[in-house]
């Protein structure tokens, strides 16, 4: 008999749900077959591209434009089964030439919305096209610019088909991300939640890693808050859980099989709604509570100038952005009230918890001490 397997992937295929690609993952794949046209004339169908830990998917092509001087591919999204308001969208990325030296030089097109509040991880005016897919994007340009002798100075205009009426459906008008939608993703696979299926399979992850022994289990939101778990305490695979936005699943559980230590991490932003008193984190149940960060940053020396501005702040990361710009460690104080409102969860139970909160890059922002 196989020995047991925990961890991220684990956990995936013992919710029996079939994963799907972020619109980062079907931008990627869009233009670098839209850039591949352009240099060559012809679209690779199916187009293959490299995700950031190793998987190669290939994606069909639903759209192949080429005319003088621009290339356009479209790639339709499949969520899987996530409940994913995207599903189905039409992604399309054209390609220009560019002046020399330009680099990559990302577009909004139709559909995709444009960046008008501060507090997000991209400049005021910048298109809504996340890090992680520029990254990825720029990656598989330089491939195909090796491959066909290109200089690689490429304008890439990303939109997504019926995106401004799809992002009605989304935060990003209350972010002020106007004119559509964001493009997405971390990994380029969306994890499909099924709130059953998932919660299961964090208990099943408990189970495996505490029949393996080990005494240290780290609940992460992601795949981001995993890679720094690992390099702060050197966990193995079988000792992450994926808890997603259930953080009150991993608690419970873990009060009722407990576990030597527990490590809490997580972007900023959601776990300043664990320690606000949320037991679900997703952004359709529970909200950043400006307020309860303003009082937060009070206790941590906040005159009532900078507690104003954090309770109006447009995001959690812009709240934290104001507190670190004048010495006020909010990242610290969210920290330590999410840990103390897990030890609350926890009843008593023989857990000692700490927790870590980080930005986007995966940058330790806050954490609290080992309680």
């Amino acid at each position: 008999m196989s020995e047991a397997k925990g961890g991220r992937s684990a956990q995936l295929k013992h919710t029996g749900l079939r994963p799907g690609w972020t619109t980062g993952a079907c931008a990627t794949a869009a233009a670098t077959a839209a850039y591949t046209a352009l240099l060559g004339g012809d679209f690779p169908d199916p187009v293959t591209i490299t995700l950031p830990k190793g998987q190669t998917p290939a994606f069909a092509l639903a759209v192949e434009e080429l005319i003088e001087g621009q290339a356009t591919a479209g790639v339709v999204k499949d969520a899987g089964d996530d409940p994913d308001v995207t599903h189905g969208a039409l992604v399309r990325a054209t390609a220009r030439h560019a002046p020399p030296g330009a680099g990559v030089v990302f577009k909004a097109g139709p559909g995709v919305g444009t960046v008008t509040l501060p507090g997000l991880p991209l400049d005021v005016g910048e298109p809504a096209i996340n890090p992680v897919p520029r990254q990825m994007i720029r990656e598989h340009i330089a491939r195909v610019a090796a491959e066909h002798g290109g200089s690689g100075d490429v304008e890439i205009t990303v939109s997504v088909d019926h995106g401004e009426e799809i992002a009605r459906s989304t935060w990003n008008p209350r972010l002020g991300i106007l004119g559509g939608l964001s493009i997405l993703g971390t990994t380029g696979i969306v994890v499909p939640y099924s709130c059953s299926a998932w919660i299961d399979s964090i208990r099943r992850g408990v189970d495996v890693a505490r029949a393996a022994g080990h005494t240290h289990v780290a609940g992460c939101t992601g795949s981001t808050s995993e890679k720094t778990v690992v390099a702060e305490y050197g966990l193995p695979e079988i000792a992450l859980l994926d808890m997603g936005d259930f953080a009150g699943a991993v608690l419970k559980y873990v009060r009722r099989h407990p576990v030597d230590r527990l490590t809490v991490c997580g972007g900023f932003a959601k776990l300043s709604k664990l320690a606000a008193g949320h037991l679900d984190l997703h952004s359709a149940r529970s909200q950043v509570d400006k307020p309860f960060l303003a009082a937060l940053a009070r206790r941590g020396g906040a005159d009532e100038a900078l507690a104003a501005e954090v309770e109006v702040a447009n995001t959690g990361l812009a709240a934290l952005q104001l507190c670190q710009a004048r010495g006020v460690p909010l990242g610290d104080l969210v920290a330590v009230a999410a840990r103390d409102e897990a030890l609350s969860v926890l009843r008593g139970a023989p857990v000692a918890v700490d927790v870590i909160c980080i930005d986007r890059a995966g940058t330790v922002v806050g954490r609290s001490s080992v309680r």
